[in-house]
């Protein structure tokens, strides 16, 4: 499981700790992911995803799960977000 956020595709960046003497080291600076169940209006499904707290923020002020998928970029979503967004634009376009 790498440690990407599925929605947004924000990952790990790297980067140095400076101490007060102006010594660099390496480090990492990690995404806050949490595991979360997505539910898709249009599919009447629950989708668990690993996402960074700043996509959940996002999924919210978007209005859910189908709103921010058909928005997103697909090259920034992971292979499992693209298939269903996917799903979720056939879903649409067949309602419509």
């Amino acid at each position: 499981m790498s440690r990407s956020c599925e929605l947004t595709g924000k990952g790990v960046q790297s980067g140095n700790n400076v101490s007060h003497a102006n010594n660099k080291t390496k480090r990492k600076f990690l995404p806050n992911l949490c595991n979360v169940t997505l539910i898709s209006d249009a599919l009447g499904q629950r989708f668990r995803l690993r996402v960074s707290a700043a996509a959940l923020r996002s999924v919210e002020h978007r209005g859910g799960l189908d709103a921010f998928l058909l928005k997103a970029e697909e090259n920034e979503l992971s292979m499992r977000a693209r298939l269903l967004r996917r799903q979720i634009a056939k879903k649409t376009a067949a309602a419509a």
